[in-house]
């Protein structure tokens, strides 16, 4: 029998059984739906995670002062450490070729007011440079200057956030605010940034000349963090060399452990990464287990359809039809049945991964060749939960069927 004949055929038997056509298929259309939605889902998590690391700046190293533990997903400085200073980070810029660029920091929380409007957020002092270093974009107004910097002037950029809290929608810039008991002219706000990876809001900030925070607000004499920007990616690795070896000789700890702790967006990036893929991996082995289930329901009914239709199998066989024809006959329909499951469980994981997208539930984004990947398993296991069943129809003596039937 030509196989578009045992494909029409199989196709109009599947069609005159609906309710079994069904119960076979509905398992491998969750268990596709699945996979394709969890992997969606993992995607889009991974994604939202890497650029919210790189929204903090671009090919960045990060030296903190002192050494630091994660707790609770965050880095922590476990002591106050005031080796780490102003002219360290003067030092990074002249005497490490790989760095471009270099900006000290200081930060604290304080309460800012505006007229009878006060809110409490972070105050960070920073170099000029920290605003392209850190990847700031300026929506309103102006950035300070170096030159500015240098004066001591009492100038502030705020966060969204902070500018929402104190101004509602009104421009800020040219207004007079007062950080502790010091009057700062607001020149600019930053654009938004949104949450950082350990959910942290960017814009819930402002920003103030390095000098000025050390000196008027925070009266110390020591930074807390150094943010350099290499000049590439392939000088990440070399620029933290440097950085090192500048630290433990103007720090003068030969024999001792380091006072700093230096970060590597790069190793955070791969970090993150592999623990996302992980779990993603994870979420849709969950999900896949569904689709064995799936396969194993078609080998189930596909069993149960062989008892039902041994008088067609006979009548078949009597008629001529060999083993060959009856075991492809069978295969096929398992093949279609899982086939036609995979297509609807695909259309249905794609379009509930959408659907989540543009409801604004859950970031998603679709892998495509995971979603191929998903479809031909499906049709494998079509073809591997059909070979018994198959073969079972195809061992069927003709007069044993009939006398059955």
């Amino acid at each position: 029998m030509k196989l578009s004949t045992n494909v029409a055929l199989s196709v109009e038997i599947l069609a005159a059984n609906k309710l079994r056509t069904f119960l076979s298929v509905i398992g491998v259309v969750v268990g596709i739906a699945s996979v394709v939605l969890m992997v969606s889902a993992g995607q889009g998590a991974q994604k939202r995670i890497l650029d919210r690391i790189r929204n903090m700046g671009t090919n960045l190293i990060v030296v903190n002062a002192g050494q630091t533990q994660i707790i609770a997903g965050r880095q922590r400085q476990m002591t106050t450490v005031k080796t780490l200073v102003a002219e360290d980070a003067e030092a990074m810029a002249k005497e490490c070729p790989s760095v471009a660029l270099v900006a000290p920091f200081v930060s604290k929380k304080l309460t800012v007011r505006w007229e009878d409007q006060t809110a409490n957020t972070i105050a960070v002092g920073m170099a000029a440079s920290g605003f392209a270093v850190r990847n700031f974009d300026v929506a309103r107004g102006r950035f300070f200057s170096e030159e500015e910097n240098r004066a001591l002037k009492r100038l502030v950029v705020l966060g969204p956030t902070v500018a929402k809290n104190l101004f509602g929608t009104a421009d800020p810039v040219g207004m007079t605010i007062r950080i502790g008991r010091v009057p700062f002219e607001v020149i600019g706000m930053t654009a938004p940034k949104g949450i950082d990876q350990n959910g942290t809001d960017q814009d819930d900030l402002i920003i103030v000349p390095l000098g000025t925070a050390m000196r008027r607000l925070l009266n110390v004499t020591y930074v807390q963090s150094v943010y350099l920007q290499a000049k590439d990616t392939q000088s990440m690795g070399r620029a933290e060399s440097e950085v090192r070896e500048l630290l433990r000789t103007r720090h003068r700890l030969r024999g001792k452990p380091d006072d700093f702790t230096i970060q590597n967006q790069e190793t955070v990036l791969a970090t993150e990464r592999e623990a996302s893929q992980s779990m993603t991996f994870l979420i849709g082995s969950v999900a896949g287990i569904s689709l064995l289930v799936g396969g194993v329901g078609i080998l189930a009914v596909m069993l149960i359809a062989i008892r039902e239709r041994r008088g067609e199998i006979g009548l078949r066989r009597a008629l001529g039809a060999r083993c060959l024809d009856i075991r492809v006959q069978f295969l096929i329909e398992s093949i279609l049945l899982a086939g036609t499951g995979g297509a609807t469980g695909v259309l249905s994981g794609v379009g509930c991964a959408y659907a989540l997208s543009a409801l604004g539930y859950w970031e998603t984004l679709i892998s495509w060749p995971s979603t191929a990947f998903a479809f031909v398993f499906s049709v494998v296991l079509g073809i591997f939960f059909g070979i018994y069943p198959a073969s079972r129809a195809a061992r069927l003596e003709p007069i044993e069927a009939l006398r059955a039937e």
